[in-house]
């Protein structure tokens, strides 16, 4: 570690990030073609946001939510600033950074709850196979609500991206190679 870095991001929110990426991708190319694959992507999903929900609470300090959650007021104060280009440097995540965590596990647990719920009602497989039987129209609307917050997260994803972008570049902060060292500009 060089000597003007610190230590931010821990293992594990480093390891669940590129894991979320890469499974959330697997879920989402295989959505109409290999349901098997799809659905173990979807699950892994799952189980990665259900962690760092846990670890959101007993992690490390800039994993935790309570580092991170801001009032809206300050959220929208962050952004303004940064339209601006004078957001104060944050060395864990930003009010908005903080934000889009929030609206992405949110999104995330949506998608794959009707996920599983569709498979249960369509297929009558998985844990939610009890809803094996429903009406078409309830099939119809968890399909429809599992794919509007899958594509969501595409959504939230570009704008993750520029976000992480526009702040690298506002703070001469490398926002990526710190989510894979864990290091960060003291």
């Amino acid at each position: 570690m060089e000597q003007n870095e610190v230590k931010v991001w821990d293992p594990f929110v480093r390891i669940f990030h590129w894991s979320l990426v890469l499974t959330f991708t697997v879920a989402y190319v295989t959505g109409e073609d290999l349901e098997v694959l799809h659905n173990n992507a979807g699950y892994a999903v799952l189980g990665l946001v259900l962690l760092r929900i846990v670890w959101g609470f007993v992690g490390t300090r800039h994993a935790r939510f309570r580092d991170f959650v801001y009032p809206t007021a300050e959220v929208r104060g962050f952004l303004r600033d940064t339209l601006r280009q004078r957001a104060q440097r944050y060395l864990g995540h930003n009010p908005a950074g903080g934000a889009m965590v929030v609206v992405m596990l949110l999104s995330l647990i949506i998608t794959t709850v009707t996920g599983i719920a569709f498979l249960g009602a369509e297929d009558s497989a998985g844990p939610l196979a009890m809803f094996a039987g429903s009406p078409e129209w309830s099939r119809e609307m968890l399909e429809e609500v599992h794919e509007f917050f899958a594509n969501l997260m595409v959504l939230l994803v570009v704008v993750h991206i520029i976000g992480v972008l526009v702040e690298s570049r506002l703070h001469h902060d490398n926002l990526v190679k710190a989510m894979f060292s864990g290091r960060k500009r003291a």
